[in-house]
């Protein structure tokens, strides 16, 4: 993917960003993320060195904030945000370009991962049903009640055991990292898709 901002870019919308108060890391990675309509969110790794340099240059100071650093910016940061109005509504401009141009990427990567998505679902329900036929069932007519009191008991505990699976995975990995546009779209896909699937293996006689 193409660099977000050009050079010398992100430390100028930082500057702009604590223009309206004093802030710490965490709330200019989500002011920074909430911009770009969640389609880009820079890392600690990306924001923090640049705030390094510009205390260092004297642009910004920090001062604490209970367990946090926040960052303020300094006459001097003003004074140069002030000369560089010109070249930060260019930034801002180019923003709004990587904003449509991320978006258009994650869109492209929805359809793609959709597609086969689709595909592996489709593939997964043939071979089940596959798998079904050869098996000599009861028919549902000839079932005991009590034996269609436990299957209806063994379906619900599998289909808590994945619930909670998989509540349990996500927050593992919201833990580290934000979850994705494209990983929140394929959940819904994919749980959509097995909701159909499951549904029609149920109507089928």
């Amino acid at each position: 993917m193409p660099a977000v901002f050009a050079h010398g870019a992100l430390r100028l919308y930082l500057l702009s960003l604590l223009e309206s108060g004093p802030k710490h890391g965490y709330e200019l990675i989500k002011a920074l993320k909430e911009r770009f309509g969640g389609t880009y969110s820079p890392s600690a790794g990306t924001i923090y060195p640049r705030l390094g340099k510009l205390e260092e240059e004297g642009l910004v100071a920090t001062e604490s904030a209970g367990r946090r650093t926040n960052y303020r910016i300094t006459p001097a940061g003003l004074a140069e945000l002030n000369l560089r109005r010109e070249e930060l509504a260019a930034v801002e401009n180019e923003i709004s370009a990587s904003v449509r141009r991320l978006a258009d990427n994650l869109r492209e990567d929805i359809r793609s991962n959709m597609r086969g998505l689709r595909a592996d679902l489709a593939a997964t329900a043939e071979a089940a049903r596959a798998a079904a036929g050869s098996v000599d069932f009861t028919t549902a007519a000839g079932r005991s009640a009590p034996e269609g009191k436990r299957s209806l008991k063994e379906a619900e505990a599998m289909l808590q055991a994945f619930r909670d699976d998989l509540r349990a995975e996500l927050r593992l990995q919201a833990g580290k990292q934000p979850l994705s546009p494209v990983a929140l779209e394929t959940l819904r896909t994919v749980l959509e898709q097995a909701r159909i699937a499951v549904r029609n293996s149920l109507l089928e006689k």
